[in-house]
């Protein structure tokens, strides 16, 4: 497959964003959305998503470290509902586990939101084009 990925780390204080190239190679972290909860925030994040003409948006699941969801993921399920509700690309969500963590040690001059949205998308790009879910991958009906 072919064709940018946009992932996403939400947060309603900031959203991270991070943009493959069109090949599927590279994971580029890119400047966060402020409070992406509000309207004007959320329009903002919105138009970031549709200027960069993704294939596909993949969005982090702060999911517990037992994998259970926890008050962040069902906020951020409702954040996903919100952008399928607005955008015309196939949106999926994905196990964030670690992505922080991985991030603050990858230092960069980008916000740590946005390096933990650029893991997500290497993490998502590793996984290649398959029609079996990785298993840390979680899909949205």
């Amino acid at each position: 497959m072919s064709g940018r990925v946009v992932a996403l780390d939400y947060g309603s204080a900031r959203c991270g964003l991070a943009v493959s190239d069109p090949t599927r190679t590279l994971a580029t972290p890119l400047d966060p959305v402020l409070q992406p909860a509000t309207r004007r925030g959320f329009g903002r994040l919105v138009a970031v998503i549709g200027a960069l003409e993704p294939q596909v948006v993949v969005v982090g699941l702060p999911l517990s470290l037992s994998g259970a969801d926890s008050e962040q993921t069902r906020e951020t399920r409702a954040f996903v509902e919100r952008l399928r509700d607005r955008l015309d690309v196939p949106i999926e969500v994905y196990d964030e586990r670690f992505t922080t963590k991985l991030a603050r040690r990858s230092g960069g001059a980008k916000a740590e939101d946005s390096r933990a949205a650029a893991v997500l998308l290497e993490e998502w790009l590793t996984r290649g084009p398959s029609n079996e879910p990785h298993p840390d991958h979680t899909e949205e009906p």
